[in-house]
């Protein structure tokens, strides 16, 4: 057991919570997954590294909904159009706002990104595939994933993964730097690279296999 005036940096201490703008240490996906397990938790390490309202659960029907609802509206220091979404998602996308999107931003252009454009995470329809509509819902009716489209640096510079993905340059090596992170921060990451439903978006999951592409 840790003491409470052990000499232990917050991010090396096991009793410590989740603290977004820690640095990463061994001990952190091991209290990303404490607090992605319990909403007060997570909540509570949300606010550490975004600016986020809680809300009532979001009940629609049987299969879709926002349970552990927040309206999230800015994440490591970066905008976005209010996003109402699961808390788990939103604070998986704060770590890898914190400790992957931005670092990539410093290291590609010499600035941070001032905002993040989303099309949605919460849609209450069926998955879409290359053949038309599944038969199963999508993770977007539980608002379990978010769809990232592009980013907004501190200069006013945009950077779209339609315009610029895979192309030669920092923002193409940018976009695939961010991907990158995104697949140590999530359970599933979906670019272009996948197919071309996603060819404008990074789709970004909870939960998931672990795939990344």
């Amino acid at each position: 057991m840790t003491l409470p005036d052990t000499p232990l940096p917050a991010a090396w201490n096991p009793m410590a919570p989740l603290s977004v703008n820690d640095p990463v240490t061994p001990l952190t996906h091991w209290k990303l997954s404490r607090a992605l397990a319990a909403p007060e938790v997570c909540l509570q390490a949300l606010m550490t590294g975004a600016v986020a309202q809680p809300l009532p659960d979001l009940v629609e029907n049987a299969q879709c909904g926002i349970a552990d609802q927040v309206l999230l509206s800015g994440v490591s220091g970066a905008r976005l159009d209010p996003l109402n979404t699961r808390c788990q998602t939103a604070l998986r996308m704060a770590m890898w706002l914190q400790h992957g999107a931005q670092p990539a931003a410093e290291n590609h252009f010499g600035q941070r990104i001032a905002r993040v454009n989303h099309i949605s995470s919460y849609s209450c329809r069926p998955i879409r595939t290359p053949r038309g509509t599944g038969a199963r819902m999508s993770t977007h009716a539980r608002a379990e994933a978010v769809d990232v489209a592009g980013f907004v640096l501190a200069d006013g510079t945009r950077i779209s993964l339609l315009e610029s993905w895979g192309e030669d340059g920092p923002a193409g090596a940018f976009l695939a730097d961010v991907r990158n992170a995104a697949c140590t921060w999530f359970r599933l990451t979906l670019g272009p690279s996948f197919n071309r439903l996603h060819a404008d978006h990074f789709h970004l999951q909870h939960r998931g296999s672990g795939l990344c592409r």
